[in-house]
Formats: structure tokens, sequence, C-alpha cells
């Protein structure tokens, strides 16, 4: 389990960096344009994609090899998912899969991990985490000639009664990662381009033995992540 002790050094951490994040907007000529009221992140640029991006909340995503037999818009704490239960064509192997959307031009990446504990444990009555790592892998694009590169949280989450191994990272169209303060850098870079980071935070599931070794389900659920980036950004999600 993460300690609490562990918990307020993090949260201390990304306090601390949004602070920092924030003099450093000031530094650079942030200041002027916010007192004459053209703060590009007043109004900020619209997001392209993002009819797309919330159309995943009422269809979920499609993923070869798999079936969805289970699909539903669930509010948990502050945003609405998409949750689906998936099966795997060939095989017994089933797996369930949160995403949340990006719901607006101001919607920021927050606090949906600590909504998916809240959820696990009124699903199942208790959401036990241990055995907790950062992940990395990477998912060739071919659309545009490079690799993304995903830093992830890895992590085993039980009950009584069932025991999972857990990958969460937000997805981007060229990154992923499970801070919401990468985003944060990314899509301050892109503004003053013109452009936006849309964002989608992902959540898989994959039953595993009850209380085992979640390193041993790892390239299981690596390979299910992979699709998952690959798929979310190319909306073709029939």
């Amino acid at each position: 389990m993460i300690s609490l002790s562990r918990f307020f050094k993090e949260r201390q951490f990304l306090q601390i960096a949004t602070l920092f994040l924030l003099l450093v907007l000031l530094a650079i000529g942030a200041l002027p344009g916010y007192l004459k009221g053209n703060w590009q992140w007043k109004q900020p640029p619209p997001i392209t994609n993002l009819k797309e991006l919330k159309q995943l909340r009422k269809t979920g995503l499609i993923l070869p090899g798999w079936k969805i037999t289970q699909q539903q818009e669930q509010k948990l704490g502050s945003g609405k998912w998409s949750l689906q239960v998936m099966e795997k064509e060939d095989s017994k192997q089933t797996a369930i899969l949160l995403l949340l959307p990006q719901n607006g031009p101001k919607d920021q990446p927050q606090v949906e991990w600590t909504e998916i504990n809240s959820w696990g444990r009124m699903q199942w009555g208790e959401w036990q985490i241990a055995q907790y790592r950062q992940a990395q892998f990477t998912v060739k694009q071919p659309q545009i000639q490079e690799e993304t590169k995903v830093e992830a949280r890895f992590f085993r989450a039980s009950s009584k009664n069932q025991t999972f191994a857990v990958l969460q990272w937000y997805a981007m169209p060229r990154v992923g990662h499970f801070s919401p303060l990468n985003w944060f850098w990314a899509d301050l870079l892109a503004q003053w381009h013109k452009q936006r980071v849309p964002w989608v935070a992902v959540s898989l599931l994959i039953p595993m033995e009850p209380l085992g070794q979640v390193e041993k389900t790892w390239q299981q659920v690596k390979s299910i992540g992979q699709t998952v980036q690959s798929r979310l950004f190319n909306f073709n999600y029939s």
C-alpha cells in the first residue's frame, strides 16, 4: 500500500512544481499580457478533435481482437467516464477499461487516479494498492513515423474477492504520462504556437490471480496498453 507520507510528499512536489511554473510564466512575459486582458490562457485555442474525444463516453473504445460486452457512461467523482468491460475474442481473458476524455478547452487533468480508487472501494468494498512502480512502454505510430513513449502507473489493486493488475496514464497524441504536470508543460508549449494538446485519462484493469505478483502480468498488460494508446487519437472508433 502507498503510505500517506509518500502521498503527501508527491502532492507537495506537484504544488511546488506548479508554483514554479507560474513564476516562470511571469518571468517570460505572461504578466503584461494578462494585465492587458490578452492572456492566451484566458481564452485558450480550441481543441480541434474535442467532439471525437467526447464521443468516447457514449461508445467506448473498440480494440482489435476484443469484444465489448458492456459499456456505459459512469459518473466518477467530478468526471464522466466511459466504463467498458471487454473479452478477448480468442480466449477467456477479460479486461476493464475506464476512459475520461477531455471535456472542454479549459478542462485539465487533476484528480482522476483518486477517483478510480474511490470507485474501486465502492465496487468491491476495498481497494488495496501494492507492488506499485512506474512503467514505460512505447507505441509505433506509422502515421507520424515515430514512436510514442508512455510512462504509466503500474500496480496491483485487490479486495477480498478480486485482484487486478492496473495500468494508468494520461494519453496524448504523441506521448503518455501518469502525471498531470507532464500534460501541463506540453499544452503550455503548444499554446505558444496556437495549438493544444488533448488528453484522455486511461485506467486499465486486468484480472489476475488473488494477491499474486503483478509483474507476471506485465507483458499482457503492456500489450493492451499499447493498443489503447495507438487507438485513442486515430478517431476511427468503429
